[in-house]
């Protein structure tokens, strides 16, 4: 086997989406944190670091199957996914275009920086990802993941979800 490069092994991850949120794979997502790849040019070998967009997060296990499979299909089967919790994972890592298959997707996604912290009694002001208008009224904290809320749009009527700034 020839050896390999982390530009083709990212190239490969790709492939792997995030089983919550299909329309992003978890290079969008940027959980990968880290490619090692092993010396033995005999059985090759790597290690992929992978951060949780939230500690215990159900997707994770998927995640790591799907990780495991693109990579057999590359024919490398000594595969190791590490977990990688500190630092916690932030929306701030999401790719430019993760956010944008976002919205195409139909879920408005992180428009501030994590650290700029919301006041007391501040909401966000979410635009609606199918008109883009901005009256909108938050309808629940949590949608059908914790990292995200549920949104209605005042102006289009419809519902939608929001990727939480986190």
């Amino acid at each position: 086997m020839k050896s390999m490069t982390n530009a083709e092994i990212m190239e490969w991850l790709s492939d792997v989406t995030d089983p919550e949120v299909p329309a992003l794979n978890i290079l969008d997502l940027g959980i990968v944190r880290n490619v090692v790849i092993g010396e033995n040019v005999d059985e090759p070998s790597v290690k992929i670091v992978i951060t949780p967009t939230y500690s215990g997060c159900p997707a994770m296990d998927v995640i790591t199957i799907g990780i495991r499979m693109v990579m057999a299909s590359h024919g490398i089967k000594n595969v190791n996914v590490e977990a990688q919790l500190s630092p916690a994972w932030t929306t701030d890592w999401m790719t430019e275009e993760g956010k944008k298959k976002l919205k195409a997707y139909g879920i408005a996604p992180p428009h501030r920086k994590a650290f700029k912290a919301l006041g007391l009694f501040e909401e966000d002001k979410v635009s609606c990802p199918r008109c883009g208008s901005e009256d909108t009224e938050l309808v629940s904290q949590f949608g059908p993941t914790s990292c995200k809320a549920l949104y209605k749009c005042l102006s289009c009527k419809e519902p939608f979800e929001h990727f939480k700034c986190h």
